[in-house]
């Protein structure tokens, strides 16, 4: 008991991971915390500016086995450095006591039990064992097979015309539109499945669904606010992306139709086609009674936001016309 006050009384708030010493440790900061701080930006105050990093344990219960996780995190700026090898009872017991995660998510807050061991077990000198750092893997993104040239061989099944007008749309009516045109969505459609037809055009930035007649870019746009994407849609007008200047955030029905039910080995709901940058993405859809409608291409759902200035990633789209 007198080394746990201890530890408590000098914070012990050191991590060694690998070669890096990580400190101090952020107990305040959640998962639902540092996405109104450093993604929807309504928690901003917190931020000193846009170098600082943030580091705080969560529970990742999103596959198989829950695991515990260090995250480095700041504006537009998500890492995780290791995995921590808990007791599978606590972590067990965190996840089912505390609940501090929207119903729809699977990323947790620690509790009381898990702190108490992580500042026993790892922290400040302790048990380097249980600590397993991510190693990055700098390696060139897999696109996947070429795709089939457009215009090469005329498509034959059959077209289909996606709303391309921004809406407002209630929870209730965008659970009507997955629903009613089959989109997957993990939560609110697992069962879904909208049928592509992709093909690769001369120009590599971008492809092209003959299905919907819709022009998409591989990549997209870095994280960035509302207000700011905007501004970064009308340059790209301005540079003729692609050799257009009609580009334009997609609306929820258009950015479903391309979330596969399948995670590709790039750990997206999406064909490799696509880059995997941009693992959330603006949509053209305000959320009634307030807020924005987001598209999250890593868990395959959509979902929305409440904050007053979100911030998200793009991926802009055009219709091709004949």
């Amino acid at each position: 008991m007198q080394r746990t006050e201890s530890k408590e009384t000098n914070m012990y708030q050191k991590l060694r991971v690998g070669d890096r010493t990580i400190s101090p440790i952020d107990w305040e900061m959640t998962p639902d915390l540092s996405f109104g701080t450093y993604e929807s930006w309504g928690g901003r105050e917190r931020v000193r500016n846009n170098d600082e990093r943030v580091y705080y344990f969560f529970v990742d219960a999103w596959g198989e086995k829950p695991k515990v996780c260090l995250m480095e995190r700041g504006i537009k700026h998500a890492k995780i450095l290791a995995e921590i090898a808990a007791p599978a009872d606590i972590v067990r017991h965190c996840i089912e006591g505390q609940g501090r995660s929207d119903r729809r998510e699977r990323s947790y807050a620690i509790d009381e039990p898990l702190k108490q061991w992580l500042i026993d077990t790892v922290l400040d000198g302790g048990k380097s064992s249980f600590v397993l750092p991510i190693v990055d893997e700098s390696i060139n993104e897999d696109m996947g097979a070429p795709l089939p040239l457009y215009g090469e061989e005329p498509f034959t099944g059959e077209a289909c015309t996606l709303p391309s007008e921004p809406a407002i749309i209630s929870e209730e009516q965008a659970e009507e539109i997955i629903t009613g045109w089959g989109f997957f969505d993990t939560f609110l459609n697992p069962d879904g499945s909208f049928t592509n037809a992709l093909k690769r055009t001369a120009d590599t930035q971008v492809i092209i669904d003959e299905r919907t007649s819709l022009m998409w870019q591989r990549d997209g746009i870095d994280i960035t606010s509302v207000r700011t994407m905007q501004q970064r849609i009308e340059a790209l007008n301005s540079q003729h992306f692609a050799g257009f200047n009609d580009w334009r955030l997609p609306t929820l029905e258009e950015t479903m139709s391309l979330l596969e039910p399948v995670e590709n080995a790039k750990g997206i709901h999406l064909h490799p086609c696509f880059s995997k940058e941009q693992p959330f993405v603006f949509i053209a859809a305000q959320r009634k009674p307030g807020g924005y409608w987001f598209v999250d291409f890593k868990h395959g759902r959509a979902f929305h936001s409440s904050g007053t200035i979100p911030g998200g990633f793009g991926r802009l789209v055009r219709t091709v016309t004949p």
